[in-house]
């Protein structure tokens, strides 16, 4: 079977979808809601809310955890252009030794890293034990993310993990959890215990999402973004 991407069309492929992430900028507005404001530490996330990183204060010192397959290839060259760093590797199995060695420099040097907790490949929404491990290591907190938006226009797209993307004028809120500070010295009873901790957060901001939303759906500004640049309101 012939991929529709590979080597030779990728980088042609990631042009395309970069030019339109740049233009949906301009018609999309974040608030973030809840931000603990705390120095380095992990975000934790869907897989199929990737796309809310864009939203995340302080984007600049932002590290983006990215596979290094094709399909990550193309990833790379589109975040980077919206500002975002970006570590090739994986905490799973391949790629683990990479990805956790580069995301514990980053966090030495002040900064942060997102993790698509249930990524690259699923099952959609079982929290992998990967951000435990780097958690521990680099002794950060974890802090659940998630986003949300009731216009139509925010759209689902039909994959393995329901991913959720804008379209063209779209206001969304980035809802934060209470830091989860993991013990460096625990068992894997407890490890499968802050995994699930994880996993709840997560939920319970996706269940207060939409009456948050109706809280704070005035404070959005309905303007075009034209510094090419998502708005964060904090």
């Amino acid at each position: 079977m012939v991929r529709l991407i590979n080597k030779d069309n990728a980088k042609y492929v990631a042009a395309v979808l970069n030019g339109i992430l740049k233009t949906q900028e301009i018609f999309t507005q974040i608030k973030s809601i809840g931000h603990p404001d705390i120095g380095p530490c992990l975000y934790a996330l869907w897989h199929g809310n990737q796309f809310c990183v864009y939203g995340i204060p302080n984007r600049d010192k932002l590290n983006i955890l990215i596979s290094t397959s094709i399909d990550g290839d193309i990833i790379t060259h589109c975040v980077g252009n919206l500002g975002l760093k970006t570590i090739r590797g994986s905490t799973a199995r391949k790629g683990a030794v990479s990805g956790t060695m580069q995301i514990l420099e980053r966090i030495k040097e002040g900064e942060s890293a997102a993790i698509m907790v249930d990524g690259p490949k699923g099952p959609a929404r079982k929290v992998k034990g990967g951000i435990i491990k780097i958690a521990r290591m680099a002794n950060v907190p974890i802090v659940p993310v998630h986003w949300y938006s009731p216009q139509i226009n925010f759209l689902k797209i039909p994959s393995w993990d329901s991913l959720r993307t804008p379209f063209f004028f779209t206001r969304i809120i980035n809802i934060y959890g209470t830091p989860i500070y993991i013990p460096k010295d625990i068992d894997s009873e407890q490890e499968l215990m802050y995994r699930e901790k994880i996993k709840q957060s997560l939920l319970n901001l996706e269940a207060k999402a939409p009456e948050i939303y109706k809280e704070v759906k005035k404070e959005i500004p309905w303007t075009l973004n034209l510094n090419l640049n998502y708005q964060r309101f904090n």
